[in-house]
C-alpha cells in the first residue's frame, strides 16, 4: 500500500514539474511573429477575403491522399507470412498500380507544380 501512494506522490509531482515547465518555458523566447494569432504568414488585422492560391490545398489533399494510400500498405511484409499469400499480394499490387497511375495523372495535368 505504501508502494501505491510513493507512486503516486511522485508521479503527480514530475506531472506538476513538466506542466509548469511546459508553461513557463515557451514565455523565454517571446517575439513578435510567435506572439501574432497566424504564424503562417496572414496579416491577422487585415480583411478575412484576401485571395489565396488553391494551389497549396490541391497538393495538400494529394499529399493526404497518397499518404494514406501508402499506410494501406504498411501491413504487407506482416500478410506476406501467411500461409497463402496470393490474394494480399495481388490486392497489393492493383494498390500500387492504382497509385502509380494516379502520380502519372497528376504529373501530366502538372498538379504537382507549385508555379503555373
Amino acid at each position: 500500500m505504501i508502494n501505491l501512494i510513493i507512486t503516486l506522490i511522485i508521479n503527480t509531482l514530475l506531472s506538476t514539474i513538466i506542466v509548469l515547465i511546459a508553461f513557463w518555458l515557451p514565455q523565454l523566447y517571446l517575439y513578435l511573429e510567435k506572439s501574432s494569432p497566424y504564424e503562417c504568414g496572414f496579416d491577422p488585422l487585415g480583411s478575412a477575403r484576401l485571395p489565396f492560391s488553391m494551389k497549396f490545398f490541391l497538393i495538400a489533399i494529394t499529399f493526404l491522399l497518397f499518404d494514406l494510400e501508402i499506410a494501406l500498405l504498411l501491413p504487407l511484409p506482416w500478410a506476406i507470412q501467411l500461409s497463402s499469400p496470393n490474394l494480399t499480394l495481388v490486392l497489393a499490387y492493383c494498390l500500387i498500380i492504382l497509385l502509380t497511375a494516379g502520380l502519372a495523372y497528376e504529373w501530366i495535368q502538372k498538379g504537382l507544380e507549385w508555379t503555373e
